[in-house]
């Protein structure tokens, strides 16, 4: 099968970086106050001129790499205040703004890596010209800690399977609840909130709850048009606390605010869960793997309770001997429900490959490609896990796929694809 294979390629990159809260703690010490009450009082204790000194060389070190570092502090100040109940009116700007620098932290946020992108259709399409489309991508990044969060890029797509992404913006910016100071991680569910003054391509968001707290890994967006032909964007994630998953739901419909809600039901705690676009014959269904094997079609009356569901597909090939999986959402085509799979072969190599389900009855398979349509080879078999390529999600621009994916668990790919040529590779 030809596939065009895009020369851009997106790499981890430790120059982009957010602030985010550092949290000291509550551990007391020898004289009964908590580290946190000791830090404030040493703050407290400095003179006005001493303060100033000290603000001034974080500022230097700090304020050209981030957007607007002295609102961030005092934003962070506000918080610890409201923990510590601290008395504001009585700590002058210097000192405030520089309580809230010690309970700050700078993180490199795709220092380690970037992959396992997801592409849908750009909620603005204004003044686009015939054959280009905007799209949206969201990207798992992977920083310190080995501590996945989500990012974003926009760009546009053409029908000469062009691809030009809009540059990012010189600082990015955390999506983030209201403050909640020293407080624990919240449970869930949570809506996050993106930066008024930032883009959709400058924002991350981080793990926020105690479910989530070492990963938000894999994001499968999808643009989710209701009964009343309302569109939603939807994404299922897998949060990760480093012990145990669980499958969650993304929501949100101007990429302002995300609702990050948990899913329930016995099919939430594996991972790979992938929405398809619509209700089909009046329920709410998706592709999952519940055996770690092979793949399901799942049916709900909600999008956050998914069940045990019925096997649809089975390793049958020797790529995908060890293992078959989604690569994202189906996507609808005039045929049926267009699935992209992966499957694990030999040597653990993981390549792409597609279904085709039946538009009214997606448990019955009407067809698979027998070989694979992307596979590790040469410049894209390196990186921190060899051998791998992996998609959350292609989208349909005219007749073709236009199909990013990760590379290697490190870096990102796109490719365009022919439709027909799919479907008549099955």
């Amino acid at each position: 099968m030809e596939l065009f294979n895009h020369p851009l390629r997106l790499h981890a990159d430790p120059s982009r970086v957010v602030v985010r809260p550092f949290h000291i703690g509550w551990v007391s010490q020898a004289n009964g106050i908590s580290r946190s009450e000791r830090l404030i009082n040493e703050v407290l204790q400095m003179t006005r001129e001493q303060a100033r000194d000290q603000l001034d060389l974080v500022l230097k070190d700090f304020e050209a790499r981030h957007w607007q570092t002295r609102r961030v502090f005092m934003t962070r100040y506000d918080e610890i205040a409201a923990a510590h109940g601290l008395d504001g009116d009585a700590i002058g700007d210097e000192k405030r703004q520089l309580i809230g620098a010690y309970f700050c932290h700078e993180y490199s946020y795709a220092a380690a890596a970037l992959m396992n992108p997801s592409a849908v259709p750009h909620f603005d399409q204004s003044g686009m010209p015939e054959g280009s489309q905007r799209i949206l991508m969201s990207l798992r990044s992977v920083g310190e800690g080995h501590i996945s969060s989500v990012a974003f890029r926009e760009g546009i797509i053409t029908s000469a399977n062009e691809l030009k992404l809009a540059p990012e913006p010189p600082f990015a910016t955390a999506a983030d609840t209201v403050g909640t100071g020293e407080d624990e991680a919240p449970v869930g569910p949570v809506t996050v909130y993106r930066h008024r003054d930032s883009t959709l391509s400058g924002t991350v968001i981080f793990p926020i709850t105690q479910a989530q707290s070492k990963g938000l890994e894999d994001l499968r967006l999808v643009q989710f048009r209701h009964d009343d032909d309302e569109l939603e964007w939807l994404g299922t994630y897998t949060a990760y606390n480093g012990d145990t998953i669980q499958s969650e739901l993304l929501r949100t419909k101007d990429f302002r605010a995300f609702d990050l809600v948990p899913m329930t039901g016995s099919a939430s705690r594996n991972k790979g869960i992938a929405l398809f676009p619509r209700k089909v014959d009046g329920q709410y269904m998706s592709i999952g793997r519940q055996d770690g094997e092979t793949l399901y079609l799942l049916k709900s009356d909600r999008l956050n309770h998914w069940d045990e569901g019925t096997q649809i597909l089975a390793p049958e090939f020797p790529w995908e001997f060890v293992q078959i999986g989604n690569c994202g959402p189906p996507i609808e085509i005039d045929e049926g429900w267009l699935l992209l799979t992966h499957g694990v072969g030999a040597m653990r190599k993981y390549s792409i490959g597609a279904a085709l389900l039946d538009k009214d009855d997606p448990s019955k398979v009407l067809g698979r490609t027998r070989e694979p349509i992307l596979a590790a080879a040469d410049q894209d078999r390196e990186g921190y896990v060899p051998n791998v390529v992996y998609s959350c999600g292609a989208m349909r621009h005219g007749d073709r796929l236009f199909m990013p994916y990760g590379i290697a668990d490190s870096s990102v790919g796109f490719a365009f694809v022919e439709i027909a040529e799919m479907l008549r590779a099955m």
